[in-house]
């Protein structure tokens, strides 16, 4: 009877450790994912990414203005013959070209930058979800190795009572040595189990840093599994339909095939207009003449060693390339869905089952212990019954965690682990603000290049 309420005892402490934690929780997993978000130095760098991809855009539409540059110089010319003479002459002057007509050439250009620009940003998309899945990892991975050593501990303390109590019954004569060494060798077991634990525990606790920017310190249970699909073949035709990944290879086979048009048209004539002012004066001298012109043409390629087919033939195996990577990442994302559709099942299937070897672990347990106290059991026996026992609470825990990482995992396989998806509480980013502030490619002085000033400063607050 004694045991039994050692047993008891033990029980209700780890229930009340387990509940004191979550009673007096200091973080959810949407507060972790929130954190991740604005601390991560990965969507950082994507942001810049996508900003500098936006610039192409600007870059673009720049081609089709005119260009206009100055020019300055002050020359000194001298002879030594028979006649010395030397002059010093000044000149200013002012030049404009201007691209009229190219067959489509820069249109295309800019249409296949804004494309790229498109797939650029769900690639920030992906970045997004992957900061958010490592966030959930470290998330239950903590709890995970939080819960396994408070189960060692507990198990610590379980061993070394029923040691106490062997060699007590030793001491009268009811067991013999063996059963005190088996008891001295299972409290050395669970001791080296409990550094194994703690060790995973620092390491979990590290990784939740990186990823969130803080040491974790309480973590309350997640309230429910996130919402996915009914069915395998829903979730798969979800992330065909939306997944990051899918639109960014979509984008890319629109920016190739501008990418092709674009070749070609290199091969046709454009149309130039071209203008241009200048004066020059002779110090010490009244020469002084200004002048200016005006005029339009055009030109075109007539052999160029073959270098603009080359590119046209390049441009076609980019298109095609990126057709091939759109078949690609369709059917890598519905196995990705699909691994993660049975990752899930299976880890709910694991928790069911350990739910259930818990309790009968525990019967077993409760009974080898009282056939123990009447002499029809050894004290391995006691011993193996409670290392089952054991052995099931971890693989509960164990199941619970990976069922939540593996719903989050299927979340993110469907392109759905973004914080739009999930409502968290975070300062989204805004990847139109930017880019419409740069579109029309806004010269430093204009006012659109003031309102630009404002947006960079705002983003170097960030």
């Amino acid at each position: 009877m004694g045991f039994k309420r050692v047993l008891v005892s033990a029980v209700l402490t780890a229930s009340m450790s387990v509940g004191m934690t979550t009673a007096g929780l200091a973080e959810s997993l949407a507060d972790a994912m929130a954190k991740a978000y604005g601390h991560s130095g990965l969507l950082q760098q994507n942001r810049a990414l996508l900003r500098a991809a936006d610039e192409d855009v600007a870059q673009a539409v720049a081609a089709l203005r005119p260009i206009v540059n100055w020019s300055a110089d002050i020359t000194r010319s001298f002879s030594d013959g028979s006649v010395n003479s030397a002059t010093t002459d000044a000149s200013v002057g002012v030049s404009l070209n201007w691209l009229l007509y190219d067959f489509g050439r820069s249109a295309a250009g800019i249409e296949a930058q804004k494309q790229s620009v498109l797939a650029t940003r769900q690639s920030l998309v992906s970045v997004e979800q992957q900061i958010l899945l490592n966030a959930v990892q470290a998330y239950m991975s903590v709890r995970r190795d939080s819960q396994i050593v408070a189960l060692r501990q507990n198990n610590l303390r379980l061993i070394t009572r029923e040691l106490r109590a062997a060699r007590d019954r030793f001491e009268v004569g009811e067991v013999t040595r063996t059963d005190v060494a088996l008891a001295e060798a299972r409290l050395a077991g669970a001791r080296a189990e409990l550094a194994v634990a703690q060790g995973n525990l620092m390491a979990s606790r590290e990784f939740y840093a990186a990823v969130v920017g803080r040491q974790p310190g309480t973590l309350s249970a997640p309230a429910r599994l996130p919402s996915t699909a009914r069915t395998l073949d829903q979730a798969k035709a979800v992330a065909v339909r939306s997944h990051p990944d899918m639109r960014a290879a979509q984008y890319q086979v629109a920016a190739a095939e501008f990418g092709v048009r674009q070749a070609s048209a290199a091969m046709k004539p454009q149309v130039n207009m071209s203008a241009g002012l200048s004066a020059t004066e002779r110090f010490n001298s009244s020469y002084e003449v200004t002048g200016g012109r005006i005029g339009v043409g055009a030109s075109g390629p007539i052999y160029q060693g073959g270098r603009l087919s080359s590119l046209a033939r390049q441009a076609m195996a980019r298109r095609d390339a990126a057709r091939g990577a759109l078949h690609a990442t369709q059917y890598r994302l519905q196995q990705n869905v699909g691994s993660a559709w049975a990752q899930l099942a299976a880890a709910r299937a694991q928790s069911e089952a350990s739910a259930r070897q818990i309790r009968a672990a525990r019967i077993a347990f409760d009974g080898v212990r009282e056939e123990a106290s009447l002499g029809a059991r050894t004290t391995l026996d006691v011993l193996n019954a409670e290392q089952e026992l054991l052995n099931a609470q971890s693989n509960q825990i164990s199941a619970r965690t990976s069922e939540f990482t593996a719903a989050y995992t299927l979340l993110a396989a469907m392109g759905l682990l973004t914080v739009d998806h999930l409502n968290l509480a975070v300062e989204k980013y805004d990847p139109e603000a930017y880019y419409k502030a740069v579109e029309s490619a806004p010269a430093l002085k204009s006012k659109q290049g003031q309102q630009l000033d404002k947006v960079l400063r705002r983003l170097g607050k960030e």
